[in-house]
């Protein structure tokens, strides 16, 4: 079996709702207290906490307004990349989150929250039936109690990061609004499901869709990166470097692979598939669906657009180091060899379709520019793409690869002031973008471009070049994986970042006139109305939940 499947399925027996004369009955369809308890009915209701990772919370097929790949709330609102589509009223709302007059009404803020909600209150019913179960074979209860904090662990960690101040409830619910639990009592919670998690996990899983004992120990280390937490960050990044058994591809472009979906460099997935019988094929990548490219072989939905700036970013000079002057790239450019594999370029085969992107795939060629996404895009020949309706795919998501490990480790390392140990971990990556294998043009004869990538063969000369060198390292490796506008809130430069991206894109990118990032505000989404209506009161009338700054 290639993959688990957490299957919706099958849940729609344990959460139907009741008649009206529930009072007098047993309700038909849920599960009482004594029920929930039992063996046969816990496992299933493991299951249903894993298949909302996916994003998909609701019967209608809008998981990307909540998709897990956080490609509109990592990407779109980065420098990395354009919402796209058919132009700006095209999901209107991930437009105004891409111009930043995103409010706290809009349903990708309130969906996002919601879906994460209801994935942390999955874990915690099963954490709360495993607790109170007798019948539960000893060891397969602890490892499920485990693999519960790890999602939990997941799920909030998502919270914390788009919005900051957020409410926290554990499995007996106790409840802590965003005014009685600070950002940073958040943060220790979190490390203690992934603490949990590492402790109990066994170092290897015959299901690949759980996570193992690196993989919380991973996870571990990617709270301690965004709290800079350094030191605490680096031992738990060698003990996944030594111990998890991970190694990077030698093809950057083989990493993104169906068939490698599961592979050495994968330390965490969300578990895909398609035409398992759930319905409409939401077991698929359903939140990135309308990525398809267009052209002769996808549906034309055309979002995730590459910005310019990103495309630029890939420029190189005659040694082969990064360029980083956001000159527009010409055909006569020394680039690093990852950018074909990041971005659809007119001119470059795509994928193994024996035809090159052209421009004209593009949707609204004149809002959004020439550049469609190909990274997490799978060719159209591939058996894991749905060439029908909703066209989702089987390629798993990545929540963490092992070039992520290595980043973190460079980083934490570089923040210590062991600039020559950050050089050797930001070198492995770049090693395997420089003798991987290129992009050919469509008779095999040549390279599609002019790559040319080094590594960084002499000592950085300063603290704040070994920076510079990381992080623009994880924008080149990382790009359109849904990290890059955390990175960016994370080290304190988003405001510096992208009001200077957008000065430059405003000129070719009209749509974007306007549009200004505020600092102090727009580093976090805003809280949703809902959630603060509906949160209530302390004894002095003041509301239990309240919004962000700015908002």
């Amino acid at each position: 079996m290639k993959k688990i499947i957490f299957a919706l399925s099958m849940l729609g027996t344990l959460f139907t709702s009741c008649s009206d004369d529930f009072l007098e009955k047993e309700p038909f369809g849920e599960l009482t207290d004594q029920q929930v308890v039992l063996p046969e009915n816990i496992e299933p209701l493991v299951i249903s906490a894993y298949s909302i990772l996916n994003g998909q919370g609701n019967e209608a097929s809008n998981a990307f307004n909540s998709p897990a790949s956080n490609w509109s709330f990592g990407d779109v609102l980065s420098d990395d990349a354009y919402k796209g589509g058919g132009g700006t009223g095209d999901q209107n709302q991930i437009h105004r989150m891409e111009i930043y007059t995103t409010d706290s009404q809009i349903k990708d803020v309130e969906q996002k929250w919601s879906v994460l909600y209801e994935g942390v209150n999955r874990a915690n019913t099963v954490l709360k039936a495993l607790k109170n179960t007798t019948e539960f074979d000893e060891g397969t209860k602890n490892q499920r109690i485990a693999e519960m904090h790890f999602l939990r662990g997941h799920f909030y960690f998502e919270l914390k990061k788009i919005y900051n101040r957020i409410s926290f409830i554990d499995e007996d619910g106790n409840y802590f609004s965003n005014t009685m639990i600070t950002p940073e009592e958040v943060w220790g919670k979190i490390e203690d499901d992934f603490n949990a998690a590492f402790n109990v996990l066994p170092e290897t899983q015959t299901d690949p869709g759980r996570p193992t004992k690196w993989a919380a120990k991973a996870y571990l280390c990617k709270t301690y990166i965004f709290q800079q937490k350094w030191t605490e960050a680096n031992a738990a990044a060698d003990e996944v470097i030594t111990n998890g058994g991970y190694s990077l591809m030698s093809n950057f472009n083989e990493v993104f692979l169906p068939e490698n979906d599961n592979g050495p460099e994968v330390v965490f997935a969300i578990q895909y598939s398609i035409n398992d019988g759930s319905p409409s094929n939401y077991n698929g990548s359903i939140g990135d669906r309308l990525m398809p490219p267009g052209g002769p072989r996808y549906p034309q939905y055309g979002f995730l657009r590459p910005s310019q700036n990103l495309v630029n970013a890939y420029k190189t000079n005659a040694l082969g180091a990064p360029l980083l002057d956001n000159i527009d790239v010409t055909a006569t450019d020394n680039v690093d060899p990852r950018l074909d594999i990041v971005v659809g370029r007119p001119g470059v085969p795509y994928k193994d379709l024996g035809i090159n992107y052209e421009e004209n795939w593009a949707r609204d060629l004149a809002t959004y520019g020439p550049y469609g996404p190909k990274k997490r895009v799978i060719s159209a020949n591939d058996p894991n793409y749905l060439p029908s309706w909703p066209y989702v795919t089987a390629a798993n998501y990545y929540i963490i690869r092992y070039a992520d490990v290595l980043l973190w480790k460079a980083e934490a390392a570089i923040a210590l002031g062991n600039l020559e140990e950050g050089r050797t971990y930001i070198n492995l990556i770049r090693e395997r973008a420089q003798n991987g294998a290129y992009i050919q043009n469509l008779d095999g004869t040549a390279d599609a471009a002019n790559y040319l990538i080094a590594t960084y063969d002499t000592p950085f000369n300063s603290p704040e070049a070994a920076v510079t060198a990381l992080r623009t390292e994880r924008r080149l490796e990382m790009a359109h994986e849904g990290h890059r506008f955390f990175d960016l809130v994370r080290w304190g430069i988003a405001a510096e970042v992208i009001n200077t991206y957008l000065e430059k894109e405003k000129i070719e990118r009209g749509y974007l006139t306007g549009a200004a990032f505020v600092e102090g505000k727009h580093e976090y989404m805003p809280i949703p109305q809902g959630q603060i209506d509906s949160g209530g009161t302390d004894d002095n009338g003041k509301p239990l939940t309240t919004q962000n700054p700015g908002y």
